[in-house]
């Protein structure tokens, strides 16, 4: 089975859990398939074609160069018997190779657009196109992949043309060999982190839908004695780097009340990460939309508790009460949502016994219930079932 792989990020660039997703997806699929990855960047290898921008577009919107990455993707996809796209990034060369091809055409939706209608603000309409992209891969896509029970009501719910027998549940994963306990304390060393005070967590993006301003809101009534860790940098709907004044503004705000406020913004490579999930007291996701919770899922499998908003796929991550704490996102009452999160942090932090346990069952769930070859497994079966069609 000849199978194109079509994805933004891809290593060594990987900055989100898309990224991330990829990478180990086609691991599991190369010992199944005779797969070709299709990425952005330079450069070849084998089984990996990269692909840039159009040079001719050199300034133009984001938006409108991701989809000249697009035209290059699907005029080097002949040959392929099927084709699966991640993001609205690839989405679209997924589309055009089903078009130009005739082959099924499989999405995997990391995130939907009509679920970050705040990216509109941008200038330059690169959210309008992003969104007819997204649109217009799902809509025409043979099966799209949610990778939870949770995002699936939200693709359904974003896109109601879409045949609900065709949306497929395929839940994530984590590699428990690679994501585990380390103890090393290079990464606390390097960025100033106190070893013998404990500190809370955020990795991810810093964009609304990663709740980050309601976590530096709710922080400043954390305990006192905890430090708060941010890993993540600001970015547009397009990917490109910002300086989020807003986000800055809140920091400056809890560095005013309480030290130990560490912001990371430059990207760690997975060594450094897995060591700052591994030393954290508890890491807290506090989304306002989450297809899964990758980094929740990271964070229990190196035994660490999670505080995480009960949203998108977060439920089925997190088992509440056993591996963390799951709090209720309330979209119209803010200031709800921060005091209920600054609680359960703060149940954590002062109970470090039970944070123990919880880290310990979450590492046991990671391992039983989250394991690539899984995943892998269940796509392999997904693409056999379309291509038995044709």
């Amino acid at each position: 089975m000849k199978v194109g792989l079509l994805t933004r990020e891809y290593p060594p660039d990987v900055r989100g859990s898309a990224g991330a997703h990829v990478e180990f997806l086609a691991r599991e699929l190369r010992a199944r398939t005779d797969l070709e990855v299709h990425c952005w960047g330079e450069g070849e290898a084998e089984g990996l074609l990269r692909h840039r921008p159009a040079d001719v577009l050199a300034g133009a919107d984001e938006a409108l160069r991701a989809l000249s990455v697009d035209l290059a993707m699907a005029a080097e996809l002949a040959g392929r018997e099927l084709v699966h796209s991640h993001t609205w990034y690839a989405g679209l060369a997924g589309h055009l190779a089903k078009l130009l091809y005739g082959v099924p055409h499989v999405v995997t939706a990391h995130s939907l657009e009509p679920l970050r209608p705040w990216l509109a603000e941008e200038p330059g309409g690169g959210y309008a196109l992003s969104g007819w992209a997204e649109r217009t891969a799902l809509e025409g896509a043979d099966a799209v992949v949610a990778v939870s029970h949770g995002m699936r009501e939200d693709i359904l719910a974003a896109y109601p043309a879409l045949d609900p027998d065709a949306v497929r549940v395929i839940h994530g994963g984590v590699d428990t060999l690679l994501y585990r306990p380390d103890h090393d304390t290079e990464a606390l060393e390097r960025i100033g982190i106190d070893p013998e005070r404990p500190f809370a967590l955020f990795i991810g993006r810093v964009a609304r839908e990663k709740g980050v301003h309601h976590l530096l809101r709710a922080a400043r009534m954390f305990d006192a004695e905890a430090q708060l860790v941010l890993c993540g940098e600001a970015r547009t709907a397009t990917g490109a780097p910002v300086v989020d004044a807003r986000t800055r503004e809140l920091v400056d705000a809890v560095r005013r009340e309480r030290d130990g406020v560490h912001w990371v913004t430059r990207p760690l490579p997975r060594p450094r990460l897995i060591q700052l999930l591994t030393h954290a007291a508890v890491v807290v996701c506090p989304s306002r939309h989450e297809p899964l919770g990758t980094v929740a899922l990271e964070a229990m499998a190196c035994g660490t508790a999670v505080v995480a908003s009960a949203v998108g796929g977060l439920p089925e991550v997190v088992d509440d009460g056993t591996t963390g704490l799951l709090v209720p996102y309330d979209i119209d009452h803010s200031e709800r949502f921060e005091a209920a999160l600054t609680e359960a942090v703060n149940r954590v932090l002062d109970d470090p016994v039970q944070a123990v346990r919880m880290g310990a069952a979450g590492r046991q769930r990671a391992v039983r219930e989250f394991g690539w070859d899984q995943v892998g497994r269940r796509t392999f079966a997904l693409y056999e079932e379309l291509l038995g069609r044709v």
